[in-house]
């Protein structure tokens, strides 16, 4: 490697800086799990869950601020579940929770405040332990944004643990 003081170019000084960067890595391993391709039609979801955009998840132009599309999406699930019949207080006193392992939200139009947003919903694709959402907002038929949830179903103490078996028939 060339000593600092040698360095001539800029093109040199990055090739220098990059050789001292460590590379990057994903977390310890982690792997991607994102595979649903959420549908732009609302017909594709089998449920549907209609909320309101409060003041106070805007910003001063009245624009809903990104952080909160996530709660959006978790407002919907729950709901969802007790729409099935299996109410998420219900799962935990079975001691089941649903980590959210990874979350991809992508924002086509904004929200603004006041709005009557319908978050569409459907499980996706799983497996023994996880499985996948795929998430429609809507306002007036008109999308949006799209997102997809992976989640890992975990014991009390975190730990992994096995889906239901309802859970599992449900899913594509």
């Amino acid at each position: 490697m060339l000593p600092v003081e040698s360095v001539e170019t800029l093109s040199e000084v990055s090739l220098v800086s990059a050789r001292r960067l460590p590379r990057f890595r994903p977390w310890y391993g982690a792997q991607v799990r994102l595979q649903l391709q959420p549908s732009l039609s609302s017909a594709d979801y089998a449920y549907s869950h209609r909320l309101r955009v409060r003041f106070a998840e805007t910003d001063a132009m009245g624009i809903v601020h990104h952080s909160r599309y996530l709660p959006y999406l978790e407002e919907a699930r729950v709901e969802y579940l007790r729409h099935l019949g299996h109410p998420y207080t219900e799962l935990r006193a079975e001691g089941v929770d649903y980590a959210v392992l990874e979350a991809f939200v992508q924002y086509r139009q904004p929200l603004r405040f006041d709005d009557v947003v319908h978050v569409h919903l459907r499980l996706g694709a799983a497996t023994r332990a996880t499985f996948q959402m795929a998430y429609l907002l809507t306002v007036d038929d008109d999308v949006r944004a799209t997102a997809v949830t992976v989640h890992g179903c975990v014991t009390a103490d975190g730990r992994p643990t096995r889906m239901p078996a309802w859970l599992l028939a449900l899913s594509d």
